[in-house]
């Protein structure tokens, strides 16, 4: 196996360097020490029971949906054998027993997995998000906690930009460029263990007889460990792969939407592709893609160049809010929508 990368590391940031000098990089860096003063840190360094009681500070009683794995998962939540189902159950519960449950458990051999993720933090814990804030993001960027004892989530993507902070325990992210879903066996796009398809390859034991391109994914990869009070910063559509070890770790995540995205979700579009262009006949589908090269990625360089200023319509790069007008007219026209 080829030893993977390290991403690059800040130390000290501020929002405004973040927002102007870091994200247009797109590349996922860490964050060391950017929330070793939250008090929940704090409390995590201490004990379990510590950042446990911490916690149950804020509780109010409010229901969470939690991820049940027997003991021979190992923590893995994935498919079962056949594909067709998971090999977890999801149940509901206050948070408070579910603390309670995880302290029960920090000294069992193997424990079964219990894992809370992508839970709001504001209905569940609130204030919890008002004592332990980020500052460098905008403060409407809802947080959310992911809560459980030792746990792999399988490589996959979000599509948002995301950063993730270590409060409890400790975590490693292996992460590989948008340009590996190649290499990387993704599943279903539709039938996913949480939300995002995942890759089916198993990165600590993988099978190079079934998924040979993966070595070539592993080239690439890049491997961060975090400890409390560590971040890392993960833009969208690069995928990454999460071992969370201790018997109580606790992540809050913030994920948001670039400025420039007036439009929506590119996943929207890819959709359409999908069910629009992937069928067509092999000829016609690369007629498209050249469409989509000219048009979209730039491949000739700006395909309105020789378009006078003030004529180029939807093909203006940074439309004013009359030209957004215009474009949501053009698409309510073509959708056949008016």
């Amino acid at each position: 196996m080829p030893t993977p990368g390290r991403p690059s590391e800040i130390f000290e940031i501020d929002a405004e360097t973040f927002a102007r000098d870091l994200t247009p990089l797109y590349q996922p860096t860490v964050l060391r020490g950017v929330a070793r003063d939250w008090p929940a840190v704090k409390a995590a360094r201490t004990s379990p029971k510590a950042l446990a009681d911490y916690l149950k500070r804020f509780d109010r009683g409010a229901i969470v949906e939690a991820m049940l794995g027997a003991p021979a998962i190992g923590g893995r939540f994935f498919y079962d054998e056949g594909g067709r189902s998971m090999n977890f159950d999801r149940r509901s519960a206050p948070i408070g027993p579910v603390l309670d449950e995880l302290l029960r458990l920090a000294d069992h051999p193997e424990p079964p997995a219990i894992y809370v993720g992508s839970t709001p933090i504001a209905p569940v814990l609130p204030g919890f998000e008002r004592d332990n804030a980020l500052d460098l993001l905008d403060e409407k960027i809802e947080p959310r906690l992911w809560l459980g004892n030792a746990s792999t989530i399988q490589t996959h993507h979000d599509m948002s930009d995301n950063i993730a902070v270590v409060v409890g325990g400790q975590r490693r992210f292996t992460l590989f460029p948008p340009d590996q879903v190649g290499n990387l066996y993704i599943g279903p796009l539709d039938f996913t263990p949480a939300g995002r398809p995942v890759s089916l390859v198993s990165l600590d034991n993988p099978d190079l007889e079934r998924f040979p391109k993966f070595a070539q994914a592993l080239e690439a990869a890049l491997v961060a460990e975090l400890e409390p009070g560590d971040a890392i910063y993960i833009p969208t559509l690069w995928w990454h792969h999460v071992q969370a070890t201790g018997p109580l770790n606790l992540l809050v995540n913030y994920w948001w939407e670039p400025a420039d995205m007036p439009g929506g979700q590119p996943f929207d579009a890819f959709v359409h592709a999908l069910r629009n262009v992937r069928r067509l006949p092999a000829k016609r589908r690369n007629a498209w893609r050249a469409f989509f090269e000219h048009y979209i990625f730039h491949a000739n360089g700006d395909p309105a160049e020789h378009i006078p200023e003030g004529r180029r319509g939807v093909l203006e790069d940074k439309p004013d809010a009359t030209r957004e007008a215009e474009m949501t007219a053009f698409l309510r026209r073509v959708l056949g929508r008016d």
